[in-house]
């Protein structure tokens, strides 16, 4: 059983935010964001208080900008039309706990416009979705923390949205029912639909997202990638493992290169260096490893992960002035 298919626009992007700002009296919640999201998965990441949660606030159409644009779907993220494009799987608790699985995404099937049979058919479709057809009779007061994001997951799918907006989705969920998420949210995003999610686990985004935002502050600190990301931060403080013979000869002639920061021994074979310029050092080490009495075996950067990267922006963007 599949839901139907998506019917966004492909020529354009699903998701346009335009020079937006929102500010709750004195205080600037989201400065300046402008980006566009497109159908594939997304991660939202930064600390407490960086402004995700506004930004999800803003992209449910929860509520409105103090300045700037967002459409969904071409159509403004306030009005019905946009709305009818989205789904949103919050992460506060708030089901009714004597109602069942079953039941409470049938009351979401009927908030949308869905009654009797096409309720009944979607509810069905859902449940199968997110693996909870076989718990559904039971009262949602009996369920794990991961059972209960199941069936929330299944109240943002039951009108088949093209944007997926998905807060913390992962939290509580066991290993094995995370796994399975994950490719649940592959499939969504392979059908053509906009998948956002907002998580504190990074690693999980090294995997999972085509496309990373970062913000602190209310501010996108950097958008892409995290390949594209890393190759426009030069200053970015790269870790990289080099495996050779005579670590020592190699070790002191690596600390000639400009681009090379620190050398450390690691082993007979292994040497941890940080670079400051990554595309600088690859090109020097380029030309130093062609040397007829060099000798290296591998060469591997440590920390291009979610979390390093996440790390240093965030030192960065906290650096006064």
């Amino acid at each position: 059983m599949t839901l139907e298919p998506s019917i966004s626009d492909a020529t354009s992007p699903l998701v346009e935010i335009k020079n937006v700002s929102k500010w709750f009296g004195s205080l600037m919640a989201i400065n300046g964001i402008s980006l566009d999201i497109n159908p594939g998965i997304t991660g939202l990441v930064g600390p407490n208080g960086a402004g995700k949660t506004t930004l999800l606030r803003l992209l449910t159409g929860q509520s409105k900008p103090s300045i700037g644009e967002i459409r969904i779907c071409e159509f403004d993220s306030w009005s019905a039309k946009a709305k009818s494009h989205v789904g949103f799987c919050p992460y506060d608790d708030s089901t009714w706990d004597e109602m069942s699985g079953r039941k409470l995404v049938g009351v979401s099937a009927g908030l949308h416009g869905f009654n009797g049979e096409e309720a009944r058919r979607r509810t069905e479709i859902v449940l199968e979705t997110v693996g909870m057809i076989d718990r559904a009779d039971r009262p949602v007061r009996t369920y794990s923390k991961g059972m209960r994001q199941r069936i929330k997951l299944g109240q943002a799918l039951i009108h088949d949205p093209d944007l997926i907006v998905l807060d913390e989705p992962l939290n509580g969920i066991d290993p094995v029912g995370r796994e399975e998420l994950n490719q649940l949210f592959l499939r969504l995003a392979r059908s053509g639909k906009a998948i956002l999610i907002s998580s504190h686990i990074l690693n999980e985004m090294d995997h999972l997202a085509d496309h990373i935002l970062f913000v602190c502050r209310g501010q996108l600190l950097a958008s892409g990638s995290l390949e594209a990301i890393r190759d426009v931060l030069d200053d970015y403080p790269l870790k990289v493992r080099v495996s050779c013979r005579s670590t020592r000869r190699v070790a002191a002639e690596l600390m000639l290169l400009p681009s090379v920061k620190s050398v450390t021994i690691e082993s007979r074979e292994d040497l941890l260096l940080e670079v400051q310029n990554p595309n600088r050092f690859y090109d020097e080490f380029g030309e130093f490893a062609v040397s007829p009495d060099i000798f290296i075996h591998g060469l591997k950067a440590t920390d291009t992960s979610a979390e390093a990267i996440f790390d240093y922006l965030m030192a960065r963007s906290l650096k006064p002035g």
